[in-house]
């Protein structure tokens, strides 16, 4: 089927409820999500979505004979080019229900990397998905199916090019790696150069981070003046962008947008993109932007602290929570949240689409970065001339005294501008 001249893929989305599943979720929005996942995805459309209810999963097919052949049935009916499971499968048993069905099988993870691989624009974006992809498939070796070959862009997951990789053996793939680690390295060095010229400017770094899809790139928008792509779309910013920002009171502060976090990230993606979110951990205060109208907001939440703590992020950088799309709430919902945020210095409900609340937050991102100085006397000697002249490019002298073998200087500095200045 194509709409005008493009192919479309016609999908059907599954969502296993496995009952022994510890780490399960609530089903129906992880359907929905699930379903959102696979309409990020350009040419596909969902023709079908169901949660399947497991006792537990089966070792060989996943699924029971019964339901596999119910669910063949029906994806013959509506002509059904692609099944996207919402949970991890094996290789051997995604063989195995490829033949049962005849159609492609896609799990979560090959889904998303899907994804990050249509939505990479940067030279680093588009390795490093290509390297996470690359680990994703010498762990699936076992396939080797040529009644699925299909022409479709991509990483070649849905069929097509790619496919001859995915064939390859273990040692091809290792070169590829490696090709691509030392594509990456040279990549990096640029980036942290990038990063070293923006260390010498005074300016503190604000990262936004959030789930996917709570409103990051309309925030950064709003409070920019920038025009990042924002859609109410899964991973609709990949790559991360950053731009200057005056807050009241005429502090200059970058601002960065960041990659949507989503609950069980692909390990290989939490490894590639660690050098995208390093801004991250780099920043002197972040923003967690939580979609607040969102039925697991809760969940979401915590999926970001997880992965925040898995890059490395401590407590000792400061952290702001926002909850945006407060306008989307009912008012019997809304005024008890309002009433809770009201008791809390660090919670500031918003609505990034509206403007609701963004002064307030401007005001408290100034607070955020000023509580965080602190004042230190420092003595210098005159031979000392590049870290004095450091200290004023950075804006943090107070006072400055010329003795007799130098100066005392009075400065007041954040936690991270007196790391810099121990390193000079």
């Amino acid at each position: 089927m194509s709409l005008g001249d493009t192919p479309v893929t016609r999908a059907w989305v599954l969502h296993p409820d496995i009952a022994t599943d510890r780490a399960r979720r609530d089903a129906s929005p992880a359907l929905e999500e699930a379903v959102a996942l696979a309409a990020a995805l350009p040419d596909l459309q969902v023709v079908g979505a169901d949660v399947v209810r497991l006792q537990k999963p089966q070792p060989g097919l996943l699924f029971g004979s019964g339901k596999i052949e119910e669910l063949g049935d029906r994806f013959s009916r509506e002509d059904t080019d692609l099944v996207l499971i919402d949970g991890p499968v094996t290789p051997v048993q995604q063989r195995n229900l490829e033949k049962k069905w005849k159609i492609k099988i896609l799990d979560r993870t090959a889904l998303i990397l899907e994804i990050f691989a249509d939505r990479a624009r940067t030279r680093e974006g588009v390795l490093q998905v290509e390297l996470a992809a690359l680990s994703y498939q010498r762990t699936r070796l076992v396939r080797a199916w040529t009644h699925l070959e299909r022409q479709r862009g991509g990483l070649g997951f849905v069929g097509g090019p790619g496919e001859t990789q995915i064939e390859a053996d273990r040692r091809a793939i290792d070169e590829a790696i490696t090709r691509i680690r030392r594509q990456l390295g040279k990549v990096v060095k640029t980036r942290e150069l990038h990063r070293s010229a923006r260390k010498k400017v005074p300016f503190p770094v604000v990262a936004l981070v959030g789930y996917t899809n709570a409103g990051k790139s309309t925030l950064f928008n709003r409070m920019t003046g920038a025009r990042v792509m924002a859609k109410d779309m899964l991973f609709a910013t990949l790559d991360p962008t950053m731009r200057g920002l005056t807050l009241p009171g005429g502090r200059k502060i970058i601002l960065s947008d960041t990659v949507g976090f989503i609950s069980d990230l692909p390990t290989q993606l939490v490894a590639a993109f660690r050098a995208t979110l390093e801004e991250v951990l780099e920043a002197d205060l972040i923003c967690h932007v939580r979609d607040i109208s969102h039925p697991e907001t809760e969940e979401q939440a915590a999926d970001v602290a997880a992965i925040l703590g898995e890059l490395g992020v401590g407590e000792h950088t400061p952290q702001l929570e926002l909850w945006n799309k407060i306008d989307l709430l009912p008012a019997t919902e809304r005024s008890p949240l309002l009433a809770r945020a009201a008791r809390d210095r660090a919670i500031f409900p918003i609505s990034a689409l509206s403007g609701e609340g963004i002064d307030a937050l401007l005001d408290a991102v100034a607070d955020a970065l000023d509580e965080r100085r602190s004042e230190h006397r420092l003595h210098l000697p005159f031979t000392d001339g590049k870290r004095r002249a450091w200290l004023h490019d950075q804006g943090v002298v107070e006072a400055e005294t010329q003795t007799e073998d130098g100066f005392d200087l009075t400065v007041r500095w954040t936690p991270r501008q007196e790391m810099r200045f121990r390193e000079i």
